[in-house]
């Protein structure tokens, strides 16, 4: 979703990530109104069979162009895909998600969808996209999807209270989104965040910043890599508008240690979702 509104530069961040050995692009219908599918599509031309494409649903964007409306109905999602598979310039999808959800969507109906998809050929996998627990329990329960997507960092770290467990126990990939809280923690000057209070923001800037330079890593790279020490998170969804912004992001490093990421998580203590429980 960060990519600029120009092709050859799509085209280059995408291969050269590519030759940096990333094997999955995340993109969704919503982004730039199909534009950024179709931008991701032409820069995988070639390429395709060499990578992981994800794409998700559940945004129908109104035809006046004032904006989108929430639809995980069955019909809707048969639609969109079609739609997606041309922008994407591919005969299949390897994860197709639902961009969001809530407890009071006809979920029955959603997972439907995404079987058809699946016996059609046209999808390979499927997942969510959600951090509301009760969502996330549905899910499980009723469906065969294989990931979530989810907010998690050091600033917001809602998934331990209990999709964490949940999701790990069940062999539920994560893919951890916003692992930059919005660039904070890259240093991102913000008065708030969620509920986290100014001295809050900066003492996790501050403790990134430390940790960057005791191990000559980016601040990019240190958000990055917490979430990737934990134990649950199967990768991280980053993005990128330009080469320096890839070039950060991209370490030859393991992961933090216990010390570190005990530093990160002692600040203060992990908030908690209010809604959708």
């Amino acid at each position: 979703m960060s990519l600029e509104e120009n092709q050859s530069v799509a085209n280059e961040l995408i291969h050269r990530a590519i030759d940096q050995g990333i094997n999955c692009f995340d993109t969704a219908d919503l982004y730039q109104q199909g534009r950024n599918e179709e931008m991701v599509g032409k820069a995988l031309k070639g390429k395709r069979g060499d990578i992981i494409l994800a794409t998700k649903v559940g945004n129908e964007l109104r035809a006046d162009g004032s904006g989108w409306d929430w639809n995980p109905g069955k019909e809707y999602i048969l639609k969109a895909v079609e739609k997606s598979l041309t922008r994407l310039q591919t005969d299949y999808i390897d994860l197709y998600q639902l961009h969001g959800g809530t407890i009071n969507d006809p979920i029955d109906e959603t997972i439907e969808a995404f079987e058809i998809l699946k016996d059609q050929g046209k999808i390979r996998y499927y997942g969510t996209s959600s951090i509301r627990p009760n969502v996330i329990r549905e899910y499980v329960q009723k469906s065969n999807f294989v990931n979530n997507m989810m907010q998690y960092s050091v600033l917001d770290r809602r998934p331990e209270e209990a999709a964490f467990e949940l999701l790990q126990e069940k062999q539920v990939g994560i893919l951890a989104r916003g692992t930059l809280a919005q660039g904070i923690l890259a240093g991102k000057e913000r008065e708030n965040y969620l509920d986290r209070s100014a001295d809050q923001i900066l003492k996790a800037q501050q403790a990134v910043a430390e940790i960057a330079r005791e191990k000559y890593l980016s601040k990019v790279q240190v958000a990055t890599q917490f979430a990737l020490a934990q134990r649950a998170v199967t990768s991280v969804v980053a993005g990128i508008r330009t080469a320096k912004q890839l070039a950060d992001y991209l370490t030859e490093s393991s992961v933090l240690s216990q010390e570190e990421l005990d530093r990160l998580k002692g600040l203060f203590a992990a908030n908690l979702y209010e809604n959708h429980r």
